[in-house]
């Protein structure tokens, strides 16, 4: 059986925020000391040095986990998943340094489109 264009771009979509999950993951993770503690020493989180680790390591965690989950498991109860973190991590985020909104290579702004995917795979899910 075939599947249906739309089949199709919904595969194609949720791909995508596979890719972006396992990425931001691993891009976490690769900038350990370097960009990952810039972020949240900009927001006056930089010490003690192990809660800085924890925090980076645990939302690298949460990323992948969210990133194989999309990939090997999709569903609806795994779209809400990923919608709640990244409200989560938006707000989050908000909080500690609201200015990313205004940054030019919108690290928050993205996630509005994200959620977006987020809703109509969601809503296309089978129940």
């Amino acid at each position: 059986m075939s599947s249906s264009p739309a089949d199709e771009t919904d595969r194609l979509l949720r791909l995508s925020l596979v890719a972006v999950w396992l990425f931001t993951a691993i891009a976490s993770i690769v900038e350990l000391n370097g960009q990952s503690r810039q972020v949240l020493a900009e927001a006056g989180i930089a010490s003690p040095p192990w809660l800085v680790q924890l925090l980076i390591v645990s939302g690298a965690a949460a990323d992948l986990v969210i990133g194989l989950a999309l990939w090997l498991r999709p569903g609806r109860i795994v779209y809400l998943a990923a919608l709640a973190l990244m409200l989560a991590m938006t707000l989050v985020a908000t909080m500690l340094q609201p200015s990313l909104w205004l940054h030019p290579l919108g690290p928050l702004l993205k996630n509005l489109p994200i959620a977006a995917l987020l809703w109509h795979l969601y809503r296309r899910a089978a129940q």
